[in-house]
This record gives C-alpha cells, structure tokens and sequence, in this order.
C-alpha cells in the first residue's frame, strides 16, 4: 500500500478494535475499488443481441448488393471519417465487391432491425468496392495495410478523432461470414463499440 497510497502507510496489523485512520483508509480503499469495478462494467462493450433469426439462412432474399462499383472511394471514405468525427461514433469501412458472398451476407445481417439500430447507434458506415482485389487499395493503405488483403469482407473501424485503425489484425475476420452464426456476426461487431 506504500507506492499507491503513499499518504496511509500501515506498518503493522493490530489485534481489536482499529484507529481511525485504519479505518479511514479502508474505507477508502472498498470504495476506491467499488469504483474500479463500477468503471470496468461501464466501459466494457454494449452488447447487441439478434432476435429476428437464429440462422443466416433466415436472412431475407435476394441479398443485397452493397458496393456502387463507380463510386469514388476516397471521396466516400473522407465524407464518412467526417460525419464520424461530428456524431462521435467510429466509421465502419466496409473493403468488398459484389461477387462476394459474404460480403452480401454481412450487408443482409447488417438491416436486420436490431442489428442496423446498433450499428447507426455505434457507427457511420460505407461500403468501398475493392474489385477482386484490384480496386480502390489506397483505402486500406491509408491505415498501413499494403499487403493484399486477406479476404472480404475486410472492415476497417477507424477512430476518426486519432484516425486510429481500432480493429487491427481483425480486419478478415468475417471473410467467412456465411458460416458463422447470426450471433457470432453480431458480437463481432459490437466488441469495437464504445
């Protein structure tokens, strides 16, 4: 207890009643951690719930196709890092093309109406063409990642306030989206809520 509370140093522990420093401190200290453990629960992920299916399968046909392959990708990812920024929320850059399954499962999943209020809730989003993986990689670059990328999806959750990738070393993780569950899609992307 001496480095964290230099001002109460205890050298010895003494049988019966304590004094009231004693008890100062260790009132003191229960509510300092009470408080501690308060912060963490506060500060953990929210969590998102899917209630309107229980399999992928379920997801309303045809799919969707997300990606406007004439769009000007730096434009729309500019527009989205702003609009991020102004409402407090990360952007959610979506790296696809519409070729791609799972690409269309995630855009499916992600109007289911408890999953789309979350994510307007949490993020902005914008989907960015990427071709079969020829198109629009200046993107990605823009956060380090030079290397063809893994799969798509890729997401990339940007900070806009620090234009920090939040998700980094996770941005495949639902290029195979089709054979995760609806849940599973879900808490992936609620664990970089804030």
């Amino acid at each position: 207890m001496g480095t964290l509370f230099p001002a109460f140093r205890l050298t010895k522990v003494r049988r019966g009643k304590p004094s009231n420093t004693e008890l100062s401190v260790r009132i003191w200290t229960t509510t300092a951690a009470a408080a501690l453990l308060i912060g963490a629960t506060a500060a953990a992920a929210p969590s998102l719930k899917v209630t309107s299916i229980a399999a992928l399968s379920q997801l309303p046909t045809p799919l969707p196709y997300p990606y406007d392959e004439k769009e000007n990708a730096d434009a729309q990812v500019n527009a989205t890092l702003a609009a991020a920024k102004a409402q407090h929320k990360l952007a959610f850059i979506d790296l696809g093309g519409n070729w791609c399954g799972d690409c269309r499962v995630l855009a499916s999943l992600m109007e289911l109406p408890e999953v789309k209020k979350f994510v307007d809730t949490h993020y902005v989003v914008t989907t960015v063409d990427v071709g079969r993986f020829n198109k629009n990689l200046q993107i990605p670059a823009r956060w380090g990642i030079t290397n063809r990328l893994e799969g798509v999806p890729a997401v990339l959750i940007v900070d806009p306030n620090t234009n920090a990738l939040v998700d980094k070393g996770h941005i495949a993780a639902l290029a195979d989206a089709r054979h995760m569950t609806p849940q599973g899609i879900a808490d992936w992307l609620a664990q970089w809520a804030r």
